[in-house]
């Protein structure tokens, strides 16, 4: 039981809170910038905008397009419900396996690329053809860095791997921690389209990539895009947090108390990454194009080093 109150409750924060996180990265931006910002709570007032117009799709679009989105959606709530956040004892924690979750963050992105592809439209197909260069730099690279990880614990699961930093926090400060914490932190801004791999603010055709893809979306398809997009954000910080500072997880025999410390600490963890993207981002300029491959090429680099030096170490 306290393992599903926990999944549920991390599941909350991330439907709930994603939103927060995009505002408080835009606030901190704005302010850094000399601007005033709209304001953190901006996101929601711009989803439930959305979600009062009217669903559009374009003439001959079918149902990959209508569906992609609530895919998207889908799997970002699935992610946010395996991946151990708040607590390692989740009833899905069987599930909660690193190439499990990898294939879900993949089908997301899949799935919008192909809503993008169904449009016919050139901003469509190039957005997909941007997406899938990413994504097939990224996900290998988020499996090997993870893996590196595993290796000491004898385990793909992400619960035992939180579980084994959780019980030795000292493990962390090793090679083998900082080089797949420097991978996994390059392929988080890549797989979330931030600076300097992607400019989520606009929508200049030599540098859209994730934009690119959702421009023929409208009403409440783009809110679930928007929505699902800042969940993902949300997840794999939240992930990068868990695995290298699990400070406040919840156990197995963890009580009510100590859930809701858990739902605190890793709201306050995301919120502190995020901040640090965000400010991050004013000192930095995206990157062209074909630098891209080379940035995340050099990512994959040292999620294969760290391997080497697990094995090694080992």
């Amino acid at each position: 039981m306290t393992g599903t109150i926990g999944a549920v409750l991390q599941v909350l924060a991330i439907a709930a809170g994603s939103p927060l996180l995009v505002g408080v990265m835009r606030q901190v931006r704005a302010r850094m910038e000399g601007r005033a910002g709209a304001g953190v709570a901006q996101p929601w007032r711009d989803l439930r905008k959305l979600m009062r117009k009217q669903a559009i799709s374009p003439h001959g679009t079918g149902w990959v397009f209508r569906l992609a989105p609530l895919l998207l959606a889908g799997t970002a709530l699935v992610a946010a419900a395996v991946v151990p956040l708040v607590t390692t004892a989740s009833p899905l924690d069987g599930v909660a396996d690193l190439f499990a979750v990898t294939a879900l963050l993949a089908l997301g992105s899949v799935a919008l690329a192909l809503g993008a592809l169904d449009t016919g439209t050139a901003f469509g197909g190039m957005g997909a053809s941007r997406e899938m260069t990413v994504l097939a730099l990224v996900e290998p690279t988020i499996l090997v860095s993870v893996f590196a990880l595993s290796i000491r614990v004898g385990s793909t699961n992400l619960g035992s791997i939180v579980t084994a930093t959780a019980e030795d926090p000292l493990s962390v400060i090793s090679p083998v921690s900082a080089l797949a914490a420097v991978a996994l932190a390059i392929v988080t801004i890549a797989e979330t389209g931030r600076i300097p791999v992607d400019n989520p603010s606009t929508h200049l055709e030599l540098t859209m990539i994730h934009e690119a893809m959702v421009l023929e979306y409208a009403g409440p398809d783009l809110a679930l895009i928007e929505w699902a997009s800042a969940m993902r954000l949300s997840v794999l910080l939240g992930l990068l947090a868990s695995l290298f500072f699990p400070l406040g997880i919840a156990g197995g025999d963890a009580g009510t108390l100590a859930l809701l410390v858990a739902v605190v600490a890793i709201v306050v963890k995301v919120a502190l990454l995020g901040v640090l993207l965000a400010a991050g981002e004013v000192f930095m300029a995206k990157l062209r194009l074909f630098r891209v491959p080379e940035l995340l090429a050099g990512s994959f680099l040292l999620a294969l080093l760290a391997v080497a030096a697990s094995f090694f170490l080992a």
